[in-house]
């Protein structure tokens, strides 16, 4: 899986949603090549639901998430990000949303999926917020209801993406990773423990997942790195 450097910008904006402001960036560039991996990690077959998780909460699974969505929404297919992190969402923040309606309220027979996904202003990309947070995020997570709700999805979006939480925090992203195609670990370099890493692995094993593979975030690149990507470019 591909190494990310994401402090290239300082302003909130364009480092979460890089991929939108600044197309032509390195950065940019980068989450295609994690793209291009992606799509080649299960030959032969279609890969319909991706999990984005971490170890540990801020390591940028959410900013990783958001900006697959845009590259993948960028090479034609249809997307639904959704936010499966119903205990801190941070969707409705980096879209600028409400979170009136969401994931939460489908699960408890709230609304209709097609009347509660958002436009993301983005062409090929439609988003799902959390809604609002509820007491018992695993159990609903569980449940039949998400079972056929991700059915519903499949029959209108080409990827289904959701952004969950850490796995060492909660179970969801467990219970997540069991339920989807393939799943994608996050990692902070310099800040995420190697044991943590290992354990996070460990526990998507457990739960059955299919690792497509991690994202080594924050990884600072050489400076041939750079002459080179200057130089093809």
């Amino acid at each position: 899986m591909r190494m990310l450097n994401q402090t290239a910008s300082k302003r909130p904006l364009a480092r979460k949603l890089v991929a939108r402001i600044k197309p032509n960036s390195l950065i940019s560039e980068q989450y295609r090549t994690i793209r291009t991996t992606i799509n080649f990690s299960l030959p032969g077959n279609e890969m319909k639901t991706l999990l984005f998780t971490s170890a540990s909460k801020e390591e940028g699974k959410s900013t990783t998430s958001a900006n697959m969505a845009i590259v993948f929404a960028e090479s034609g297919k249809k997307v639904l990000l959704v936010d499966a992190d119903m205990r801190k969402p941070t969707l409705h923040h980096t879209f600028h949303l409400n979170n009136h309606m969401g994931l939460a309220n489908l699960l408890i027979g709230k609304g209709e999926l097609e009347q509660s996904v958002r436009d993301s202003g983005i062409q090929g990309l439609e988003l799902l917020t959390s809604g609002q947070i509820p007491h018992n995020p695993a159990e609903l997570l569980d449940s039949p209801m998400l079972d056929r709700l991700i059915e519903k999805m499949k029959e209108r979006y080409d990827l289904i993406i959701f952004d969950s939480p850490p796995i060492l925090s909660v179970s969801d992203s467990k219970i997540m990773a069991n339920k989807c195609d393939g799943t994608v670990l996050v990692v902070n370099t310099g800040k995420t423990e190697k044991q943590s890493a290992i354990k996070a692995r460990d526990s998507l094993t457990t739960s059955k997942a299919y690792i497509v593979g991690v994202v080594m975030n924050n990884y600072k690149l050489s400076k041939d790195h750079y002459y080179s990507y200057e130089y093809n470019s």
